[in-house]
Formats: structure tokens, sequence, C-alpha cells
């Protein structure tokens, strides 16, 4: 299916760009999200004429997130779960628990901004994650997991 993006979309294309994807994925994903509209003449006639709102709308989403970004910058935050005497935790840390330890220290992050490539984290220690606030802006956080006493 023939689509046009209204937005950047990962490994796709960026705002206006005429894509062809698979039909599932457009009319599951992409179209209900606000992402993309069918490629037909009178979509295309319609986004010309809405591009420069289009645009400026992506610029001020980036300009937010590159606010959110310099905030973080350097941000912390400790959670404790239980653990065995090895070190081990009984359960994990994973996207909610970090997402919701940086909203109680003051920062607004969802859990599908925290990126864990290699899963929940399941022994106590420091780690560095990694926050994807827009597809441009991403920013490194320290979380520290200790064991409960």
């Amino acid at each position: 299916m023939q689509i046009i993006l209204l937005e950047k979309v990962a490994n796709l294309g960026g705002l206006g760009d005429v894509v062809k994807v698979k039909d599932g994925f457009a009319r599951n994903f992409l179209i209900p999200q606000g992402k993309a509209k069918r490629a037909t003449d009178a979509n295309l006639k319609e986004f010309e004429a809405r591009r420069a709102d289009l645009e400026k709308a992506q610029a001020d989403i980036l300009v937010a997130a590159q606010a959110r970004a310099e905030k973080l910058q350097g941000a912390s935050v400790t959670i404790s779960q239980k653990a065995g005497v090895d070190g081990r935790l009984f359960g994990s840390v994973g996207n909610t628990d970090i997402a919701e330890a940086f909203t109680a220290a003051g920062f607004e992050v969802k859990k599908f901004e925290v990126r864990l490539p290699d899963g929940a984290f399941k022994a106590i220690g420091e780690y560095d994650v990694s926050l994807a606030l827009h597809h441009d802006v991403v920013v490194e956080v320290k979380v520290t997991v200790v064991g409960e006493q």
C-alpha cells in the first residue's frame, strides 16, 4: 500500500515521503496512530496544503524533546528490589519500573521511551540506560539497582 508519512517514522522515512508498506502495517498501526495517510491524489493535495503546519508541529515536538533531554542529562535514579545474597533479583527491573522511578524523581518519562536492548535487569548494580525521547533525541541516564534490606 502506498502511504504519505505525516511524521518521521524510524526505518521508514521522513515527513512527506511517499512509501510502500505492507497493508497490515498501514491499516493497523500507521493510519490509526495518525502517522500516515493513504497516498491518493486528494490526500496528496491536502498534505501539500498542510505541509508547513505539519513541519512546524514536528519542529515543536523536537524542541520539546531536546529541552527534556537537557533536564535528564546526567540524571540517575535508584531502584530497590528484593534480592538474594548472591546479588540476583527476585524478579527483574524493566521499562515500567525505570519510567516510574524517573517520574517519581520529577522527570516525565514514559515506559516506551526506555530502551533496554539486553532486556530487563536481573541483578543488583549500576546500569546505563538510553531514553529515546524522539527519533533524533536519545539521552543516556544511570539506573542503580540495590537490594532491599
